[in-house]
C-alpha cells in the first residue's frame, strides 16, 4: 500500500512520534492506522493517542439538573468568540433545559420544543445561525436518573453557571442525606474531569480496548527477550495496572490518593447515613473526537514519504 503524506501527518498528530518513525510504522502495518499506533507503542516510540484530543471545535458544554435527573449537552460553534456570546450561551442553556424533559438521546432532544421559541431544538439552532451569523450545531447529549439518590454535576472552568468546556454528571444511588450525596458526587465528578476514566469498573472496560492493550503489552514484553512464561506474568501485571488506571472505582482518588474512588464512596456512607453507590457517569469534553484541520503539513513531509 502507498503511504501518503496525509497518513504520516495523521499518525504523527495522534502519537507525537517523528515523521520517519511514523512512515516506518505505516509501512510495517500496511497503512493500518490503529496497528501503526500500536507498533509505535510496542517499540516505545509513542503512547496511545497522545494527541488525539487536539480538535478545532469550539462551543460549550452545558449541564442542567432537576429532581433526581441531570443532563449534559454539547453545542458547537465555529469560534470561541461566538461561544462567549450571550445569545449562544442562552441557546446552550435552553437545549440543556429541554433535554431534561426527554430521554436524553440526541434524536429526542433535537426534536423537542424550546419553550422560548416554540420551535424544535433543530429549528431553534437554525434560527440562531441566521441571527448570530456563524455555523453552529447541537452535537450530542446524555441523561442520568436515579430512583433514590442524586445526580451530581460539575463543570470545569465554568464560563457561566452550568456552562464550560468540560462537564460531568454522576449518578449516586442511596437513600441517605441528599447534601452528603451531592458532596461526594461532586467530588467524584471533579475526579472524573481530571482523570477521564474509560469505565465504571474493570468489568465495564470495552473488551476491544482491553485486548488491544494486552497485545501491545505482549509485544513490549517480547522485546525484552524473556521466556514466554515470564512474559505472561509481566503482561498480567501490566493489565492489572491498566485496569486500575482506567476504571473509575479502582483509581486513586484525587482528593485523597490513599484511597481508591470506590473506597472513598464507601466511606461516604457514614456522612450520608446509608450505603452509597456510584451507578453511572458521563463526561463530555468540548470537541473530543472531532479532527482538527491542518493544511500546511503535506509539503513538510513529502520528501520523507518519498525517501
Amino acid at each position: 500500500m502507498s503511504i501518503t503524506a496525509a497518513m504520516v501527518k495523521e499518525l504523527r498528530d495522534k502519537t507525537g512520534a517523528g515523521m520517519m518513525d511514523c512512515k516506518k510504522a505505516l509501512g510495517e502495518t500496511d497503512g493500518n492506522m490503529e496497528a501503526a499506533i500500536d507498533w509505535l507503542r510496542a517499540k516505545g516510540i509513542a503512547k496511545a493517542d497522545k494527541k488525539s484530543g487536539r480538535t478545532a471545535a469550539e462551543g460549550l458544554i452545558a449541564v442542567a439538573s432537576e429532581g433526581n435527573s441531570a443532563v449534559v449537552v454539547e453545542v458547537n460553534s465555529e469560534t470561541d468568540f461566538v461561544a462567549r456570546n450571550d445569545g449562544f450561551q442562552d441557546l446552550a442553556r435552553s437545549i440543556a433545559t429541554v433535554a431534561l424533559s426527554t430521554d436524553g438521546s440526541a434524536e429526542a432532544v433535537s426534536a423537542a420544543t424550546v419553550a422560548s421559541t416554540g420551535k424544535s431544538v433543530t429549528d431553534t439552532v437554525k434560527d440562531a445561525i441566521a441571527h448570530i451569523g456563524e455555523n453552529m450545531n447541537f452535537r450530542r447529549s446524555a441523561k442520568l436518573s436515579v430512583d433514590d439518590g442524586v445526580v451530581a454535576t460539575y463543570v470545569h472552568n465554568a464560563v457561566a453557571d452550568g456552562l464550560g468546556k468540560l462537564g460531568v454528571i454522576v449518578a449516586v444511588k442511596s437513600t441517605g442525606n441528599k447534601d452528603a450525596l451531592n458532596e461526594i458526587g461532586r467530588q467524584v465528578a471533579m475526579h472524573i474531569a481530571a482523570t477521564n476514566p474509560l469505565a465504571l469498573t474493570s468489568d465495564d472496560v470495552d473488551a476491544t480496548v482491553a485486548d488491544r492493550e494486552r497485545n501491545v503489552f505482549i509485544e513490549q514484553a517480547r522485546e525484552s527477550g524473556k521466556p514466554e512464561n515470564i512474559i505472561e506474568k509481566m503482561v498480567e501485571g501490566r493489565m492489572r495496572k491498566f485496569y486500575e488506571e482506567v476504571a473509575l472505582l479502582s483509581q486513586a482518588f484525587v482528593m485523597n490518593p490513599d484511597l481508591t474512588v470506590g473506597e472513598a464512596v464507601k466511606a461516604a456512607a457514614e456522612q450520608a447515613g446509608a450505603p452509597v453507590e456510584i451507578a453511572a457517569f458521563v463526561r463530555f469534553q468540548l470537541g473530543e473526537g472531532i479532527e482538527k484541520e491542518e493544511s500546511d503539513f503535506a509539503a513538510e513531509v513529502a520528501a520523507a514519504v518519498k525517501g
